[in-house]
């Protein structure tokens, strides 16, 4: 028996002594890239085999704003200006019909899962500019003079749950909250709403691994579309947490009646309609620990019905081992993505360019906010793309529109999220770090 014990505490110690060389490997030699993050975008990027690693890979940018006077930088033939400042974490952007912009101030609402990995993940994400309580509000910006620069701003819906996306139909004014749909009376042109509003559906929510809830309205007005992320990476909570996630929902807005219209969609942000097919976009954030390489975040259209892999699998049929039990039925039907965005890019915003004043160039395709990356190395996003399109599908290579978010020392100066086009055709951008909407229009003058 002595023997037997002896025997069970060496192992132990030789899987201490094997884990800690491994440990310090890890740390001498620590994972990264092997390809430029150009090879994970496009119609056909190019997706290594998983790498391994016993620590995922943490590479965070530490969120430091921007100094007085700085700005991102924009793409020859545009200027980048502020439009409103001295905002609290904006994350999403609405326009309204009189050109009045509101702001989603807002974060994550707290954590009900108390695990190590959470408490790790949450200092991580603190790190990088998303430790800040939720202002738990929605900010009405105004530009009086038309000069570009909002003069006017009010507090216009107040003490609500992680606000996100917004939709207006007719008189209703829709908020996501991080697990509910709620309707307002909005009542042309006002500041600020009074209306006490009333809830229209729950969403799934606890844990809030993936808190954002995202809106858009379908063009008839009868349905709303609603974003939700996964409650995991890969579904390790198990999958009764992951009940009604990962999926774009669909929702009369007549009936109250909910139905799951896209599934498999890790975390679906921004969503718009392409202008020329009417087809339904999302952007898309991949999943996390298998690579600096792995896997690239994506647009897609988004088809009823359609399966796109999560957790099982990813870009199609490209199995995720970690996932067990596998659903081999579901990995056979999963749609392969329209388009990758470049692995860990953290793709947020999605607005498409018809209603762009910005010039040649710059009218038919997709602008999309890319937040920027915590598991790579080198880092990846923390700028806005624009992806041109013909024929309703991409046709062409990401185009940088606005870059220098992060610092010659790779400190974030801000972290580009929710974009639109105000009435005059100028791409706005919500920076949550920078606390700053800025203002991208044509260096002519045009817009």
């Amino acid at each position: 028996m002595a023997g037997k014990r002896h025997l069970v505490r060496l192992i132990v110690v030789l899987v201490v002594i094997i884990g800690l060389i491994l440990l310090v490997r890890q740390l001498m030699f620590p994972e990264a890239a092997t390809l430029p993050v150009e090879a994970g975008q496009g119609p056909d990027p190019t997706l290594p085999p998983p790498t391994k690693t016993l620590m995922p890979t943490v590479n965070v940018a530490p969120a430091v704003g921007w100094p007085l006077d700085a700005a991102p930088t924009a793409a020859q033939g545009l200027r980048v200006t502020a439009f409103s400042t001295g905002l609290e974490h904006p994350r999403w952007l609405y326009r309204l019909p009189n050109g009045d912009i509101l702001v989603a101030e807002s974060n994550a609402p707290a954590k009900d899962s108390g695990g190590l990995k959470d408490w790790v993940a949450g200092k991580i994400m603190a790190r990088a500019g998303a430790g800040v309580t939720s202002p738990d509000r929605i900010t009405l910006l105004r530009d009086t003079d038309g000069d570009g620069s909002a003069d006017e701003r009010s507090k216009f819906l107040e003490e609500l749950h992680s606000p996100f996306g917004m939709a207006l139909i007719g008189d209703d004014f829709y908020v996501a909250h991080a697990d509910s749909v709620w309707r307002y009376e909005y009542p042309d042109g006002a500041l600020v709403i009074d209306d006490p509003g009333e809830k229209v559906v729950d969403l799934p929510a606890g844990i809030n691994h993936h808190w954002t809830k995202n809106l858009l309205a379908s063009p008839d007005g009868s349905r709303l579309y609603v974003a939700v992320g996964s409650n995991s990476n890969v579904g390790e909570r198990g999958m009764a947490a992951e009940e009604g996630r990962a999926a774009i929902w669909e929702l009369d807005v007549a009936s109250g009646e909910m139905r799951l219209f896209a599934t498999g969609l890790r975390n679906p942000v921004g969503m718009d309609w392409e202008p020329e097919t009417g087809a339904l976009w999302t952007v898309v954030n991949e999943r996390d620990e298998i690579g600096s390489d792995l896997v690239p975040d994506y647009a897609t259209s988004v088809q009823d019905g359609g399966f796109y892999g999560w957790p099982y699998s990813y870009y199609g049929q490209h199995v995720d081992a970690r996932v067990q039990p596998q659903k081999p039925e579901l990995v056979e039907r999963a749609i392969v993505p329209d388009y990758a965005l470049g692995a860990h890019t953290a793709s947020l915003g999605l607005t498409f360019a018809d209603e762009s004043g910005l010039g040649d160039g710059w009218r038919q395709g997709m602008f999309i906010g890319q937040h920027g990356s915590w598991n790579r190395r080198p880092k990846s996003g923390y700028k806005v793309i624009y992806v041109p399109f013909e024929n309703g599908s991409p046709a062409g290579k990401p185009v940088d529109v606005l870059t220098g978010f992060l610092s010659d020392d790779e400190e974030a100066l801000g972290r580009p999220v929710g974009v639109i086009f105000d009435a005059a055709g100028s791409l706005l951008v919500a920076d949550d770090v920078g606390n700053t909407i800025w203002r991208v229009s044509a260096a002519d003058g045009g817009s």
